[in-house]
């Protein structure tokens, strides 16, 4: 295995190193959103409700989220390499049950595995990255990172539909278990080994790092409003932005997964646009933190389009949402620049816990404000129920940005 400093290594090393994380990352964006294509053939193949559904694509978050803070000590002590490949493995047996399940009760286990073995395909990038890329150049290769998501999310949309011309979502999710097995062998046997930074730190002062993240008021400075706005995207993205286009945009299936791949295609425009922007703004003196928050109050402004269901297109609104809503993964970059190295790891999967567990509760509880109105014999839901539950999330989201100011005031005025 190769073990240079990162000074040292070439762009084929970099490589070796990028492409098999961005592919995890993709397998992995296919996971979270596929639902919003599928979601009709599980609603009617197992017989659920709004509520439910909500319930099972939620599952991956929770999932996901609750392998964050001991991934955050696993990356920085053994490394990202061997952290991700193993875990890939349960995303593979996740997703062999969830095809396999006749039973909502299986499906959501099936669906448990699968958030719980694409919990490191991000923050095992980003703490790659940091350890073999210079600061400079964060921001540039996360917003490559993410755009690799972002070719994830549009695999999950129109060519998920064409797919299912040939088979089912069964047949789906079969193969997704054996991509996902391939991703594990390729980290493993291709990645390089990190090269060695320090001795590993013993388990009580990791933990001592988890509480000085989490006990920064830096930290919580902009930690409400990069979880509620990431959650909220995510959440819509993976799940209700479907519905919400055939129920309230009033569009057919297929021009449903059209739109959803062209909000796909903006996220991947996003990532990178965004990254770069961020990297030559902070050249010229303009901090990744407040890139990230003009870019996340931006986003606030469309959701509230969405929300209301102002007259607009349908595909313009699409474009706008996939767009800025990658704009809280810039506060990831922010924050681990805020620290130092050897904590970069439980940073990123200190906030990615926030993130993921209010994306676990958003997605649930829009279905759940859903249910309160009737459904329609065509299992089609009332615009009025999506109008209540995007609201609230903005609510929320308006509160988080109001934090925000009102922290860094305060803080000015004690200095």
């Amino acid at each position: 295995m190769d073990s240079k400093p990162p000074s040292a290594i070439g762009k084929g090393t970099r490589l070796k190193i990028f492409l098999p994380f961005a592919f995890g990352y993709f397998l992995s964006y296919v996971f979270r959103v596929v639902n919003a294509v599928i979601a009709p053939d599980l609603a009617q193949d197992l017989n659920i409700g709004p509520s439910d559904l909500g319930l099972l694509t939620s599952t991956y978050f929770i999932a996901f989220a609750s392998a964050q803070l001991p991934l955050g000590i696993l990356l920085d002590r053994y490394g990202p390499r061997i952290v991700e490949s193993f875990l890939l493995l349960f995303a593979a047996s996740g997703a062999a049950l969830f095809a396999f399940s006749d039973s909502l009760a299986g499906v959501i286990l099936g669906r448990a595995l699968i958030g719980f073995g694409v919990s490191a395909c991000l923050m095992a990038a980003f703490k790659s990255y940091v350890i073999w890329f210079p600061g400079r150049a964060l921001s540039r290769i996360n917003g490559f990172q993410m755009a690799a998501g972002g070719l994830g999310a549009l695999a999950a949309t129109t060519p998920v539909e064409w797919a299912l011309g040939f088979t089912d979502w069964r047949g789906l999710f079969w193969a997704l278990a054996v991509l996902s097995l391939a991703s594990a062998l390729t980290l493993f046997l291709v990645v390089p080994e990190s090269p060695a930074q320090t001795e590993p730190e013993e388990i009580r002062i990791q933990i001592r790092g988890i509480v000085q993240v989490f006990k920064s008021p830096v930290f919580w400075r902009i930690a409400p409003l990069t979880t509620l706005s990431q959650a909220g995207y995510i959440s819509l993205q993976g799940l209700w932005a479907g519905p919400w286009l055939r129920d309230v945009a009033g569009l057919p299936r297929e021009d449903v997964a059209a739109l959803l791949s062209w909000s796909a295609m903006a996220m991947i425009t996003g990532f990178i646009t965004l990254g770069f922007l961020a990297d030559r703004l902070f050249k010229k003196g303009i901090s990744v933190r407040t890139t990230a928050v003009s870019g996340m109050t931006v986003f606030l402004l469309i959701q509230s389009l969405i929300a209301f269901a102002l007259p607009l297109p349908p595909g313009l609104l699409m474009v706008l949402f996939g767009f800025f809503g990658t704009s809280g993964i810039l506060s990831y970059t922010s924050l681990t620049l805020d620290f130092p190295p050897t904590l970069s790891g439980r940073v990123t999967t200190g906030i990615n816990l926030l993130v993921f567990v209010a994306a676990f509760t958003i997605q649930w509880a829009i279905g759940a404000v859903i249910n309160l109105w009737e459904i329609s014999a065509a299992n089609t839901y009332d615009p009025a129920g999506y109008r209540a539950g995007f609201s609230a999330l903005l609510f929320c989201q308006v509160l988080a940005l109001i934090w925000f100011w009102m922290s860094g005031w305060k803080r000015d005025k004690r200095v």
